[in-house]
């Protein structure tokens, strides 16, 4: 009696199983009875399990081809066992090839630089079905959302070893918490054999790397993190994969997984391999590997890498080297179908998971509906609002006037999608430097930048994302061999800068009108957009309901400006909730004692207005606070 059923057949040959992971692969059966194991090769002459306790040899455990043409060979093997290593033994029709190769549905991996596949179970004690139930509430529309980005292993390590990932979960979760961040995103710990990829060129679709622990171990790492209020997202990577002969690259002795023609199946970025999206098995491969972690390993949502790529024909490619689509068109359609599977799958068997695509482009949709022609995804990284707001403080402020565009550009677009604001990893690497040294000026206008740049983010529209290391202001750029350079937390300006994101993010928490109308035109208003000679810019954001309104100047000069006017749409007190040139955060300690009054002085269009004292290169937040009591 074999795991798979006629019915996984059809689904896995339609494009459109979402759960092979339980079905494909090396699966243990009860105990003593060994394992089955299955594997798509349907241009093989011949396929045979090699492992551990056959000695490796090819023709000890062949399996045979099922009778239904679906080209998945299986068998059962008595003899193995929980922990087994072991490859799939495969010799193609086709050109005398063959291989090795790992199982595409394991479970678990052997340690790299080993590729083999191991047996395993994925039994484990979940303590977090309160989380599961309540966290549809916890991703909404509406609720505040501050993801920090993680790579596992150049975080912080033992003694330089890695941390594992129980010890990464008690260590980050304190970090996290302690900072305000609703979420950690990590970039992707699928299985994969270039360390140095940071797990972007991934083989074991289905298995967490063994570099940090066993599946069971990452299952902790998520319920710790659970129990700590804090969600987990995946980075995952449907876009590519890597050449190497052991994976999933002529998998059968043909272009099984990818396409033949380099002209589709090549990246010229990434020096990988394309999916094939128009192939049925290989969608069903990608649609079962996506839900897998968010039904074994109960993760909250999956940041897709690279769609720019997969939906456009000519992505990075010049005239002639790509094939138009049926219609004569550059957009890759079955990518497309399969990007839209993946949402609606996600969205009907997992409530509360969230996806979030990595797109770079003007492709329209991304973030709507499905139904409405939509990609379906519930958000998309703003690259354009990150890209002009870097390009903006990377001028001396001096220049800044005559780029004031740059800085306000970003509202003309705002709500045209579901937002994330990212400052990710692909900004601090490369010969970039760090987010710091981005900033012009000496050092105390470096660090002013920097905070003023993390109060003009977290009161933006949009949920928020920053990479490891930002937060306490990392002066080099990231390095994935070493970890953060965590001593820089008590030198007091990287000190200040810490301290600021974690009240931005109390404040984000607490303040309505920052996080319930990140998506919609209602919950923004300009005051005042034009002063560039000043580089000044004023605006509000509002909550769905009630009446505590937040108005927010930025001033981007080094000069404190005085009894500067800004219009207010209500009477009464507004109240300086945060400054981020506070000597707190290592700033000049320039501000308004507390709160202004509004005065019955018209401007910006406004019955009222606030004469402020603006810092230098700061952010401001003041809430709005009712009629002063003239007793």
């Amino acid at each position: 009696m074999t795991p798979i059923a006629e019915q996984d057949i059809h689904f896995f040959r339609e494009g459109t199983h979402t759960r092979l992971g339980d079905t494909l692969g090396g699966r243990l059966l009860a105990a003593g009875q060994g394992a089955h194991f299955s594997v798509w090769a349907p241009n093989a002459e011949a396929v045979s399990v090699v492992g551990d306790w056959n000695g490796w040899d090819g023709s000890a455990d062949p399996l045979r081809p099922r009778a239904d043409g679906s080209g998945i060979w299986e068998g059962t093997v008595s003899r193995a066992a929980h922990g087994d290593v072991y490859k799939f033994r495969v010799r193609s029709r086709f050109h005398g090839y063959a291989a090795d190769k790992a199982d595409p549905y394991a479970l678990c991996a052997e340690l790299p630089p080993a590729t083999g596949s191991r047996l395993w179970s994925l039994d484990f004690a979940w303590t977090d079905a309160e989380w599961m139930a309540d966290r549809s509430v916890r991703v909404a529309a509406e609720a505040p959302m501050s993801i920090y980005e993680v790579h596992a292993g150049s975080w912080r390590r033992n003694d330089g070893v890695f941390m594992n990932y129980r010890e990464l979960a008690h260590a980050l979760a304190d970090h996290a918490s302690a900072l305000g961040f609703t979420h950690v995103e990590l970039m992707p710990v699928t299985e994969h054999p270039f360390y140095g990829s940071w797990g972007y060129q991934t083989t074991g679709y289905f298995a967490p790397t063994a570099r940090y622990g066993s599946p069971q171990d990452f299952m902790y790492f998520v319920d710790h993190l659970h129990s700590r209020g804090i969600g987990v997202i995946l980075d995952w990577v449907p876009a590519h994969f890597p050449t190497d002969e052991h994976g999933l690259q002529y998998f059968d002795g043909t272009h099984l997984y990818e396409h033949a023609d380099q002209r589709q199946g090549f990246h010229p970025e990434w020096n990988s391999s394309i999916f094939n999206y128009g192939r049925n098995e290989v969608k069903s491969f990608l649609l079962s590997s996506a839900l897998f972690w968010l039904r074994h390993y109960h993760c909250d949502g999956l940041r897709v890498d690279g769609v720019a790529s997969m939906l456009y024909l000519d992505y990075a490619r010049q005239p002639g080297e790509w094939i138009p689509n049926r219609h004569g068109g550059r957009e890759n359609l079955e990518a497309v179908a399969l990007l839209q599977a993946l949402n609606q799958a996600t969205h009907r068997d997992h409530p509360g998971a969230v996806t979030i695509a990595e797109e770079s482009t003007a492709w329209p949709g991304v973030s709507r509906d499905v139904e409405g022609g939509g990609l379906g995804f519930d958000m998309k990284w703003n690259m354009g609002w990150m890209h002009d707001t870097l390009a903006y403080f990377a001028h001396e402020p001096l220049y800044r006037k005559y780029h004031q565009g740059q800085l306000t550009f970003s509202m003309v677009y705002a709500f045209n999608e579901n937002f994330v604001l990212p400052f990710s990893h692909d900004e601090v690497v490369y010969g970039k430097g760090s987010v710091l040294t981005k900033m012009p000026g000496d050092d105390w206008q470096q660090f002013a930048n920097l905070r003023a740049m993390y109060g003009y983010m977290w009161a933006h529209p949009g949920k928020k994302l920053m990479f490891m290391g930002s937060e306490f202001a990392q002066r080099s750029e990231w390095a994935h061999e070493g970890q953060l350079d965590w001593a820089l937390q008590s030198a007091p300006a990287h000190a200040g800068v810490q301290a600021l994101v974690r009240d931005l993010n109390r404040l984000h928490r607490h303040e309505p009108a920052l996080h319930q109308l990140d998506f919609e035109a209602e919950g923004f208003e300009w005051v005042a957009m034009d002063d560039a000679d000043a580089s000044v810019i004023a605006f509000l954001r509002k909550p769905r309901t009630g009446t505590t309104t937040l108005l927010v100047v930025c001033s981007l000069t080094p000069v404190a400006r005085h009894g500067y006017r800004v219009g207010v749409p209500h009477a009464g007190t507004w109240r300086e909730l945060l400054n981020t040139d506070a000597a707190d955060y290592g700033g000049s300690g320039v501000g308004n004692f507390g709160g202004v009054p509004a005065e019955a002085n018209p401007a910006h269009g406004r019955p009222y207005s606030v004469s402020l004292s603006l810092p230098p290169l700061s952010t401001l937040f003041f809430r709005h606070e009712g009629i002063i009591d003239a007793t």
